[in-house]
């Protein structure tokens, strides 16, 4: 069979040099430009033919490709009972069934069927008239794909009258299509893990895969080998048993089914809702989950059923259980421990044992707990405190003797302050006697000490006896003297007069109410 299927005006010339001119093969093909093996496949179909010079020169195009092309007998036209094949479409979507089990469940009913090749070969024909998603072949339970929309849809608020851009989430499950979506008011971390736990519970269950996007909230460092999973979305993929494998960098079809299902929601949900104005979230979400309903019922236009059909009779039986608890929302950081044994988590201190000082934690922080994992092993937990610039101190997390505490003691740093000056010594002191826990006030004590390396130990001096003189005992207090300069100015000498009650004849006094 030749490479190449000529033009009938070409096929002609052909005929014409070899039948009617005697050239041979390889002059023939020189002459119009094709190959040798071409030229003696089309004399070999003009033999078959029976076409002699110049018999073929009075007919036209059509008559003489008919004549050199016949029609093959179509394998749909063999005797045979065809398979139902919306029905191993839907069966090879579960585990471990194959087209030979199919196809040999087939000949046990039909003994005079299709053989194998031919089996297959019509499958292959049937499936073809399936859109591009619905042909791609995920297995029940395997895969859930989530992205988010291009299209956004205006929230007013009723008050202020400010318009929010709500972002409309989309989940589609990759055997049945079954499709969730849900309206955030961002794309951030938070909403991220919300509307995947508000998936899950729609659907009834797990799968066990999870294919994002590339989204900053889900994929801390975009990589085509070895994306990094952000800490937050590993951990909800492991309390919820599933695993996140991001679609390939400039891979489309790695999530075609998102895209599909993208412009979906985009056309059959979002475009119906335009004309329609929102007030709050709920309100919208509201009327996304009636259209929602509507998508899933909708039948198949190839297929018998609909995406609700396939996902009760496929999807949902292979769907890993959901945990008794939803997964509750937590970030995580790192915080490296000081010297006064206390992580920062949000300008709040928290302790841990103090044989951690100058360790990495890892904090993984929920709404109500602050967590510290050292190497995987939780070493401390508090409850959330938001005050700023407080303490949270576990006394069981303090060294029973200082000595061993890496020699750093309250007297330790008085007797250190003392270098720079005695009023910084006295302002330190002070700090640590302020404190419930003297610890707590390493950090500013360090922090005032340190600011004799910018300032000069003179000016330092001169600032905390300032500090002294006005009653300031803080870091910040004394930065900003130094940064003033008023520990170059005299401390104002305060007026007896201030002290003494001040007579006017509209201020009654004590006895005008007793």
């Amino acid at each position: 069979m030749p490479n190449e299927r000529l033009t009938m005006r070409k096929i002609k010339e052909v005929l014409r040099l070899k039948l009617g001119n005697g050239l041979s093969d390889r002059k023939t093909a020189i002459s119009c430009c094709i190959s040798r093996p071409t030229v003696a496949e089309y004399m070999r179909r003009a033999k078959q033919a029976g076409l002699t010079y110049p018999s073929y020169e009075g007919m036209d195009e059509t008559e003489l490709e008919r004549l050199l092309f016949p029609l093959q007998p179509s394998i749909c036209t063999q005797p045979g009972i065809l398979p139902d094949w919306p029905d191993v479409y839907e069966e090879l979507k579960n585990k471990d069934v194959t087209k030979i089990l199919l196809w040999e469940e087939y000949k046990e009913h039909n003994p005079q069927g299709y053989q194998y090749s031919q089996f297959c070969e019509l499958y292959r024909k049937w499936l073809g008239k399936l859109s591009v998603v619905m042909r791609q072949d995920y297995k029940a339970g395997e895969k859930l794909f989530v992205d988010y929309c291009g299209t956004t849809v205006p929230i007013t608020d009723s008050y202020t009258g400010g318009v929010k851009q709500a972002q409309i989430f989309v989940a589609v499950l990759g055997a049945s299509n079954y499709t969730y979506a849900e309206a955030s008011y961002s794309q951030g971390l938070y909403d991220w893990i919300s509307v995947h736990v508000h998936a899950f519970e729609y659907f009834g269950g797990v799968p066990e895969v999870i294919v994002p996007d590339n989204l900053r909230s889900g994929v801390s460092h975009a990589n085509r080998y070895e994306p990094d999973i952000n800490p937050t979305y590993q951990e909800m993929a492991s309390y919820y048993n599933t695993t996140v494998i991001p679609a390939r960098v400039r891979k489309p079809r790695d999530k075609a089914k998102a895209e599909a299902g993208v412009q979906l929601v985009q056309r059959w949900i979002l475009a119906r809702l335009r004309h329609q104005s929102f007030f709050s979230l709920t309100e919208l979400n509201n009327a996304i989950r009636s259209l929602l309903n509507d998508l899933n019922n909708h039948p198949f236009k190839v297929l018998s059923g609909s995406r609700k059909s396939f996902f009760e009779t496929i999807d949902k039986p292979a769907l890993k259980p959901l945990p008794v608890q939803a997964y509750e929302y937590a970030e995580w950081k790192k915080a490296r421990v000081n010297i006064d044994y206390h992580i920062e988590v949000n300008k709040h201190y928290y302790s841990v044992p103090y044989q951690l000082v100058s360790q990495q934690l890892d904090v993984r922080i929920t709404a109500g707990t602050i967590e510290c994992l050292y190497k995987g092993n939780r070493v401390a937990s508090h409850q959330r405190n938001q005050e700023q610039g407080k303490y949270t101190t576990v006394t069981e997390h303090m060294p029973k003797a200082h000595q061993t505490y890496l020699e750093w003691t309250p007297q330790r740093l008085v007797s250190w302050a003392a270098k720079s000056g005695e009023h910084v010594s006295g302002l330190v002191e002070k700090i640590l006697t302020q404190r419930p826990h003297p610890q707590q006030g390493f950090r500013s004590a360090l922090g005032i000490m340190r600011l004799g390396k910018h300032y000069g130990e003179d000016r330092l001096e001169a600032a905390c006896k300032r500090a002294l003189e006005i009653g300031a005992s803080s870091y910040k207090s004394i930065e900003s003297i130094l940064k003033t300069r008023l520990d170059q100015r005299p401390v104002p000498q305060q007026s007896n007069s201030l002290h003494e009650p001040t007579l006017h004849s509209n201020i009654r006094g004590s006895q005008y109410y007793q």
